[in-house]
């Protein structure tokens, strides 16, 4: 016998009888109530996600912002030019009607419906304003 080293140099190895054990895992919390305390924190969240509530909506402003002050300089005998300087570049240039340009513009703020809506449509003939039409009515869903 070495001593109290075996030839490694590391201390004996305690007898088998004291073999130091894990003490048993006690818990104070019974699984029922860990899945209820789950079930109740997915509820609250499951709720939270569905309710519209807590959802913000930014105010939505679509088109031409158009002036009155703009639209009263407007006349027949204007050119095409002369109308986009004054309300900018139409919101509806259709293809389909060349001689027709379509000024719209609605707000909507947050969940309700439009707060301020606007609808203008010039007509030309060979580059020159021959009618406008104010104040044309919007889908009221808008």
């Amino acid at each position: 016998m070495r001593g109290y080293y075996d030839a490694v140099g590391s201390p004996p190895l305690p007898p088998d009888d004291h073999k130091a054990t894990k003490p048993e895992r006690t818990t104070d919390v019974q699984p029922e109530s860990t899945m209820l305390r789950i079930l109740l924190i997915a509820v609250i969240f499951s709720a939270l996600a569905l309710s519209n509530g807590c959802v913000y909506r930014a105010n939505i402003s679509q088109g031409n912002l158009i002036e009155q002050d703009d639209l009263d300089q407007i006349e027949v005998g204007m050119t095409r030019i002369q109308i986009r300087f004054l309300l900018g570049t139409p919101m509806i240039d259709d293809p389909f009607h060349r001689d027709r340009w379509d000024y719209i513009y609605y707000m909507k703020v947050g969940r309700k419906d439009a707060t301020f809506k606007r609808w203008i449509s010039i007509l030309f003939e060979n580059d020159i304003v021959t009618e406008i039409r104010k104040d044309l009515e919007l889908a009221p869903e808008l």
